[in-house]
C-alpha cells in the first residue's frame, strides 16, 4: 500500500510474502493524542480486512476519523452506511485490487505519517499525466492490434498469433500445434491425467520446462475458446498454477502451464518412492491450498468453483509451495451433471453429498473436497483403502476414525506414523477440526474458505465438530453387520 515497503525484498522475489510490509515513516503519537499530525489516505475498491471494531454513536465521518486518530494503535478506519469501523495493530489480509476488477464500494482510510503526504500528492500529479499519456498509447496500440488480428484471422486457421514467442489472447502465449509436438517430443512423457485431459512434460526453447494439458471434450469455436482461456490467464495467485499459453489449431485444444518440479501431492503422500513430507510442510500445503481456494471463491471478479479438488490437482513447486491446478476448466468445458459425474468416477471419495442429489452446486462442494484432502494430508494415506470390506469399513474409512478420535482427544493416533511423533499437536487438532467441519453433510454447516484460512492461520478459534450424519450411518451399519 502507499508509503509501505517490502520488509524483505529478497523473500518477496522468491514469492515468500509472509514477512509482510513495513511503514516508510512511523506514525506520530504524542502524549496529547488529539494533536497527532498523522493523516488518512483513502484507498477505494478494497475488500476490507476482517475483525473490525465498531464504534457506536458516531454519526459523521469526521468524528470517525477523530476516534481513530485519538488511539495510538489505530491504523485505519472505514465509514460506511453511518457505521464507523476501526482497525488496530498491523493490517492483515487487506485485499487490494490486484489487476482484477473488484466491485466493492468500501473505502479504507489508511493512517499515514504527515511527512508521507507531499510525496503522495506529487506522485498523484505525475500519475495523472502518465495515465493520459499511457491511455493514448494503449488506445493507439489496441486499434493497431485489432487491425492485425483481422488480417491474421483471414490468413491463418488457428487462433491468435501463429508464433509461440508472440503474446496474444489477453497476455498469454498462443502456440502452434507443431511447436507443442516438438516441445513435448510428440507427447512422449506423460506427467498425469484427470477428468479434463492428459498432461505431458515439455521444454520450450531456452530450456523452459512446461506442462501441456491436452483437453478432452473441448469443442468450442476458436473465438469462444480464446476468450474463455484468456479470462483464466488473468487469474494470478501464488497458490494457483500459472497458465502460460494455449493452442486451438484445428480440433486440438491444449493448455500450457508452468511446470511444477515436485509434481503432485498424491505422489508425496501415497507413494513410497518419494520422501516423507515433514509436518511443517504439510501444514503449509494445507494453508496454501486454502488460500488458493479462497481466492477463487471470493476474490476473483466472479466466483470460480473448481469441482475437482484432490491431491492429484495440487502441485508442488521447488520449495514445496502448493499450487492448485485445473481451476476454471469445468466452467468453460461445461457443467453437464451426468458428464461431470462420469468424469469423477475415480475420485468419488472427494465428492460432496449434494452431487448425488442433483441440486445446484455452490462453492461448498470445493470445501467438502478440501476437507477430505486435509484428512489425507494428516494421515499420509487414502481415506479409504481398496481392501475395505463391509465388516471393517468403519475401521478402514478414515473420516469416521477422525471424528471419533477427535472427540476422545486422541489426535496423535491419526497423524502419519512415518513422522514418528514429530508434529505440532495444536496444529494437528486444528486441521482435524477444520476437516470435520468441511465434510459436514449440509453445505450450510460447512465454513467458507475465508473462515478456513483464518482458522489455519491461528487467527480464529473453531468449535468441536459433530459427527456428520452420513458417517454416523456408516458406523451404525458396520456395527450392525459385524454383530
Amino acid at each position: 500500500m502507499e508509503s509501505f515497503s517490502q520488509k524483505s525484498p529478497t523473500d518477496w522475489y522468491l514469492d515468500d510474502r509472509t514477512g509482510g510490509c513495513i511503514r516508510s515513516t512511523p506514525l506520530h503519537c504524542p502524549t496529547n493524542k488529539t494533536s497527532s499530525t498523522d493523516m488518512f489516505h483513502p484507498i477505494a475498491h478494497v475488500t476490507l480486512r476482517y475483525n473490525p471494531k465498531g464504534i457506536q454513536n458516531i454519526t459523521t465521518q469526521r468524528k470517525c476519523e477523530e476516534a481513530c486518530r485519538g488511539s495510538c494503535s489505530c491504523t485505519a478506519y472505514s465509514y460506511n452506511n453511518n457505521m464507523c469501523s476501526v482497525w488496530h495493530g498491523e493490517l492483515l489480509s487487506v485485499n487490494l485490487n490486484d489487476g482484477i476488477e473488484i466491485f466493492a464500494e468500501d473505502v479504507l482510510y489508511l493512517r499515514l505519517a504527515a511527512n508521507d503526504f507531499p510525496s503522495l500528492s506529487k506522485n498523484k500529479r505525475k500519475l495523472s499525466v502518465g495515465v493520459v499519456i499511457a491511455a493514448s498509447i494503449i488506445s493507439f496500440a489496441l486499434i493497431m492490434l485489432v487491425m492485425l488480428l483481422v488480417v491474421q484471422r483471414n490468413k491463418f486457421k488457428w487462433c491468435c498469433s501463429p508464433l509461440y514467442d508472440n503474446q496474444g489472447c489477453g497476455g498469454i502465449i498462443a502456440f502452434r500445434y507443431t511447436d507443442l509436438v516438438h516441445a513435448t517430443k510428440n507427447f512422449s512423457e506423460k506427467l498425469g491425467g484427470g477428468g479434463f485431459g492428459t498432461v505431458y512434460k515439455g521444454v520450450l526453447s531456452g530450456s523452459t520446462p512446461i506442462a501441456v494439458k491436452r483437453l478432452d471434450g473441448a469443442r468450442q469455436g476458436e473465438k469462444q475458446f480464446r476468450d474463455e482461456v484468456s479470462s483464466l490467464g488473468l487469474i494470478q495467485h501464488i497458490n494457483l498454477v500459472k497458465l502460460i499459453g494455449l493452442c486451438c489449431e484445428g480440433h486440438n485444444r491444449l493448455l500450457v502451464y508452468e511446470h511444477m518440479l515436485n509434481g503432485s501431492l498424491d505422489g508425496h503422500l501415497f507413494k513410497s518412492n518419494f520422501g516423507v513430507l515433514s509436518w511443517s510442510t504439510r501444514y503449509q500445503i494445507a494453508l496454501g491450498v486454502a488460500r488458493g481456494l479462497f481466492y477463487l471463491h471470493q476474490s476473483c471478479h466472479k466466483c470460480i468453483i473448481h469441482y475437482d479438488i484432490k491431491p492429484e490437482n495440487i502441485l508442488l513447486d521447488a520449495s514445496f509451495a502448493p499450487k492448485v491446478a485445473d481451476f476454471g476448466l469445468a466452467t468453460f468445458l461445461g457443467r453437464n451433471f451426468s458428464r461431470i459425474l462420469t468424469t469423477f468416477r475415480e475420485t468419488v471419495g472427494y465428492l460432496a453429498p449434494e452431487w448425488l442429489s442433483g441440486v445446484a452446486v455452490t462453492p461448498k462442494i470445493d470445501v467438502y473436497s478440501f476437507g477430505m484432502v486435509l484428512l489425507e494430508i494428516i494421515s499420509g494415506r487414502r481415506n479409504s483403502g481398496e481392501e475395505s470390506t463391509s465388516n471393517s469399513y468403519h475401521v478402514e474409512y478414515f473420516p469416521v476414525q477422525v471424528v471419533n478420535k477427535l472427540h476422545e482427544g486422541d489426535v496423535g493416533s491419526l497423524v502419519d506414523p512415518r513422522l514418528h511423533g514429530d508434529f505440532n499437536t495444536i496444529q494437528a487438532e486444528r486441521l482435524c477440526k477444520v476437516a470435520c467441519w468441511c465434510i459436514q453433510d449440509n453445505e450450510f454447516d460447512r465454513p467458507a474458505m475465508d473462515e478456513v484460512v483464518r482458522v489455519l492461520e491461528g487467527l480464529q478459534e473453531i468449535d468441536m465438530p459433530p459427527m456428520p450424519r452420513l458417517l454416523a450411518a456408516i458406523t451404525e451399519h458396520s456395527d450392525t453387520t459385524s454383530m
